[in-house]
């Protein structure tokens, strides 16, 4: 065990048909309960970045690992049970199912991961429960937690899309751009909201933005060029 939570070593990742690295990092590790910001300009790759920390996609060379466990090792059935058991993601655009009530949405995990329902059950007693204390948590009142997610508004949406990846506490909470569509006090309302629940589960917390303001409510800060190779040590970047 190498204490670290996630480490990316030695990674390359091109996309087919591009003849250039997308991304060609030397090293990265994340420890657990650890809040990053990363950050960097359109197109220099954070959202593949994240991807790949996820296990969506594998690298070409190099690897990443996930509590030791190299997402390149692992068959694509096994990729999702590990990453559903250890990753909430939260998607710039939420990736909400509209039809399902925010109730709903917010189980979804896990009816996928017996590891996440086992965990979610034993912080509040049953599954609804632990939702409610996650949609509650999140600032959302019990009028809308059997509306479909459709019919709420984005800052409602960005919310449940947070109680989702939260509930049955995973190792690593992933945020591609979750408040890009909201005005300054919204998002330091939401900011306030993640990161607690974040340091409640002792989940480590990766997320994305454009917004450099907000990085000071971080730990560290890492930041990804815009140049098509991409080395940097783990170590602190500004």
């Amino acid at each position: 065990m190498s204490g670290n939570l996630l480490e990316l070593k030695d990674l390359r990742f091109a996309w087919p048909g591009s003849t250039e690295d997308c991304l060609n990092i030397a090293e990265l590790h994340v420890t657990p309960g650890e809040t990053i910001f990363l950050h960097g300009p359109s197109g220099c790759g954070k959202s593949t970045l994240l991807s790949l920390l996820a296990g969506v996609i594998v690298p070409q060379t190099g690897y990443v690992a996930l509590l030791d466990t190299h997402w390149g090792d692992l068959r694509p059935a096994a990729r999702d049970r590990h990453r559903v058991d250890h990753v909430g993601y939260i998607f710039q655009q939420f990736n909400l199912l509209p039809y399902l009530t925010a109730l709903d949405n917010v189980l979804l995990p896990c009816r996928f991961s017996a590891k996440r329902r086992d965990a979610a059950v034993r912080h509040a007693g049953n599954l609804r429960a632990a939702a409610e204390h996650w949609l509650t948590g999140m600032g959302l009142s019990a009028q809308i937690w059997n509306r479909p997610a459709h019919t709420l508004s984005v800052g409602q949406q960005q919310r449940i899309a947070a109680a989702s990846a939260l509930i049955g506490e995973p190792d690593l909470i992933i945020a591609d751009e979750p408040t890009s569509a909201l005005d300054e006090d919204r998002r330091e309302a939401f900011l306030d909201l993640l990161l607690p629940a974040c340091t409640a589960t002792e989940s480590a917390l990766v997320l994305v933005s454009h917004d450099r303001r907000i990085a000071k409510r971080f730990s560290r800060q890492v930041s990804l060029p815009a140049i098509n190779r991409v080395t940097f040590d783990g170590e602190v970047i500004v």
